[in-house]
């Protein structure tokens, strides 16, 4: 996210009814969406492009609809998939199919500014840390387990990123993930801060850490398995400054009235919220 030569106002909405009855609808703390309809059970193809594969699976828990972004179990599990078709007429050997177990949030209702990059937000509702969640990460199996530790000796100044103690190599990758966009989505609520960074290994992590108001961050931890400071991090630290600094440059009202600013990849906000969609409007 570079500059401020881009800035507008990005109006967005896909749904019926008015913006104000949706957020009362909307349960920011479910990792994953279900549609308000009951669900319907199909037989539905899931596209993955990672593996450009075609599969079909099962699904008794949604009510699901072309371009629906879904998650299954079974050897495709972790991947999102994209539906495809769906058929409402079987009759099948339920031990021949695996299951659509999670379905991504779609529903994206508020106002965007944009940059080069990102769009930015300072609505909690708008694309809360819950609903990019169902965007980037699959659902946890009953396998996986965090841990986490920590005290409160482990803070740094944002301005400046040495007292974070990375060698050069990882403050070199961290930069170069910096510059490249792998910071997809980042929100900053009051104290708390949170955000998903794409790995090389096409996986994406969680960054979760605190942000004090003399612009000290400390408790900042990463899903991925280095267990020390890392470059995801790091690209973190440097993506939030970078926020910060436009936040104040720009948008400071806008910023003071909610104590509240996220950004999201504009590739990803399109991907998860505007493509397939066969109704809506944007007002630019």
């Amino acid at each position: 996210m570079e500059g401020a030569e881009n800035q507008m106002a990005f109006k967005i909405g896909f749904a019926t009814g008015s913006v104000e009855d949706t957020l009362r609808e909307l349960e920011d703390d479910l990792p994953v969406t279900q549609h308000k309809s009951f669900p319907r059970q199909s037989i539905v193809k899931v596209r993955f492009i990672e593996r450009n594969m075609t599969l079909a699976y099962y699904n008794d828990l949604f009510d699901l609809h072309n371009g629906d972004v879904v998650y299954v179990d079974g050897k495709m599990e972790g991947l999102p998939g994209r539906v495809i078709d769906i058929n409402y007429n079987f009759k099948i050997k339920r031990s021949d199919y695996r299951r659509v177990v999670a379905l991504a949030d779609s529903d994206v209702h508020g106002t965007f500014y944009m940059t080069l990059t990102h769009f930015i937000s300072f609505d909690r509702h708008a694309v809360s840390r819950s609903k990019a969640a169902t965007w980037f990460l699959a659902p946890l199996s009953q396998e996986d387990e965090y841990v986490t530790g920590s005290d409160d000796t482990d803070y740094f100044s944002l301005d400046n990123l040495n007292g974070m103690r990375v060698s050069s190599a990882i403050a070199e990758r961290g930069y170069d993930y910096f510059i490249s966009n792998h910071v997809q989505y980042l929100c900053l609520d009051d104290t708390d801060g949170y955000a998903i960074v794409e790995g090389s290994d096409c996986n994406y992590y969680e960054v979760e850490f605190q942000y004090t108001s003399d612009g000290a961050v400390g408790g900042i931890t990463c899903t991925c398995p280095c267990g020390y400071h890392c470059k995801h991090e790091y690209a973190v630290m440097l993506q939030l400054r970078e926020l910060l600094d436009l936040v104040e440059t720009e948008y400071s009202d806008e910023y003071s009235r909610s104590n509240y600013v996220s950004i999201i990849y504009k590739e990803a906000l399109f991907r998860y919220a505007v493509d397939w969609k066969e109704s809506g409007s944007i007002t630019l």
